[in-house]
């Protein structure tokens, strides 16, 4: 829910500014009033927010059932829907702060119009959805900029992580339901992941990855509260996963901290990519979660970095042989604290 905050009032700041500027240009300068820029910036700002509103709807869980269809059919029912709604919206709007009596002439000559309008956006609106989805926001406006058209080195955080015994659920649930549970659960966790900084650069298989930048951080600890809070997001709807798929997903993840390099590659489908040791470390502690029985495991580098936090218990396991390194890597185990830790932590009322 936080991460809707910031972009509705982007979105009802464009509206208003967008509402300003009609006036400015589209109007009698004789009508230039105060109160008619206001009633102006007040249509623009409910008019944006009920585009938005629609948009939220077609991209939350509840519109599953059109995301199951075609490209072309979701974009075109999206559109359809969005130019509607903010048509009508227009015209309420219209009656509600100047006080016009919608007449059958006006509505036939400009409702058309209106709709027409609110459609041609809907499908620029949608289309440049889509392709974000597809490729990433941050991934599609570094292609743009051409930030990464030379290898860029880089100092960041990854965290690999993957469905815990998939193999098995393969097996029992079928290929087809396998899919649908991890598409619930990629969804599930995609909101904590967000809200937490993080960006997602992959899917591959039943595994994302997930990087944070090391500067510029408000909270050095963000990326080990992004798995806490994918622990509570799944915790939270286990009742449901029971419901749906006859399980709960268990999943297992690794962390570390280290450079990168980051660079374009290919040509007919080009894409950001991420290059380095630290990935084939993070990969392996991740490996390692199994043999060791955690749940997180994350490395000496990472720690040294960014401390853990307060509510979480660390484990030092030592030095650890990964698979295809010679050289030894230092991993600690990470979990919430319990409660009776916390408690036996906390100082008594008298200060003993």
């Amino acid at each position: 829910m936080r991460r809707l905050v910031t972009p509705s009032i982007v979105i009802a700041l464009v509206g208003t500014f967008a509402g300003f500027t009609y006036r400015y240009f589209a109007d009698d300068p004789a009508e230039s009033t105060l109160g008619n820029y206001l009633r102006s910036g007040v249509h623009g700002m409910l008019t944006a927010l009920s585009g938005w509103a629609v948009h939220l709807y077609f991209t939350s869980r509840g519109s599953g059932w059109i995301r199951r269809s075609p490209l072309w059919l979701e974009l075109a029912i999206r559109s359809m829907s969005m130019a509607l709604v903010i048509a009508t919206v227009v015209l309420a709007l219209q009656v509600a702060l100047y006080y016009n009596r919608l007449e059958a002439g006006w509505l036939v000559a400009k409702f058309p119009r209106i709709f027409g309008i609110a459609f041609a956006m809907s499908i620029a609106t949608g289309a440049i959805f889509e392709l974000t989805q597809l490729v990433g926001g941050r991934v599609l406006l570094n292609v743009v900029l051409g930030r990464y058209r030379r290898p860029k080195r880089e100092q960041r955080v990854l965290m690999f992580l993957d469905l815990s015994g998939s193999t098995s659920l393969a097996e029992t649930m079928g290929e087809l339901r396998m899919h649908d549970l991890l598409t619930s659960f990629f969804f599930d966790i995609d909101e904590p992941i967000l809200a937490y900084g993080g960006e997602v650069h992959a899917y591959v298989g039943d595994e994302v990855i997930v990087s944070w930048p090391l500067s510029g951080w408000t909270s050095p600890a963000r990326c080990i509260d992004c798995f806490l809070a994918i622990q509570d997001k799944i915790a939270g709807k286990a009742n449901g996963y029971r419901r749906e798929f006859g399980v709960v997903p268990h999943f297992r993840a690794a962390m570390h901290a280290g450079p990168i390099v980051i660079s374009e590659c290919g040509d007919s489908r080009r894409q950001i990519a991420f290059f380095g040791d630290s990935m084939n470390v993070t990969a392996r502690i991740q490996e390692h979660c199994k043999e060791a029985g955690r749940t997180l495991l994350v490395s000496a580098d990472l720690l040294r970095q960014i401390p853990a936090g307060s509510g979480v218990c660390v484990e030092a396991l030592g030095l650890t042989r990964l698979r295809g390194r010679a050289a030894s890597v230092e991993i600690f185990a990470v979990e919430r604290q319990s409660l009776q830790a916390v408690d036996e932590a906390r100082p008594s009322a008298d200060g003993q």
